[in-house]
């Protein structure tokens, strides 16, 4: 399952779902809206198997790796959200749920920046043409 931080437009959440790409949205679908960060981490170990995506840049933190989910932070304006989100999908090195489970990703415009479950040092990875 993806899901949007509630920071994330609903513009960009209309988006995405033209794009046929299923979202749901905290605050919206997904838990209350107002939800405090240090809830959010919870709240994905109940649903379990989920990416989450997000422009708050304090959940790209090494120690919230873990096997349940992934954390995307979109380092990139707000109505460009989509557009990046759609590309990180569509990256070979994530194109699978399974391929994503137990990392934290920092994605921008100069590329993807990431923490595996267990690493020692952080990944870096290009954009694909």
């Amino acid at each position: 399952m993806n899901v949007l931080d509630e920071n994330l437009p609903d513009s960009q959440r209309q988006l995405l779902r033209s794009w046929r790409i299923r979202v749901r949205q905290i605050g919206n679908e997904i838990s209350r809206q107002g939800i405090k960060d240090d809830e959010i981490i919870p709240l994905l170990h109940h649903i379990g198997s989920v990416t989450f995506f997000t422009r708050d840049m304090g959940f790209y933190r090494r120690h919230l790796c873990h096997p349940t989910y992934c954390l995307v932070c979109l380092s990139v304006g707000q109505f460009e959200a989509a557009s990046f989100i759609r590309r990180f999908l569509k990256h070979p090195a994530f194109n699978t749920r399974a391929k994503r489970m137990g990392k934290v990703i920092r994605v921008s415009h100069t590329g993807i920046r990431m923490w595996k479950l267990h690493a020692e040092r952080e990944g870096r990875l290009v954009w694909y043409p």
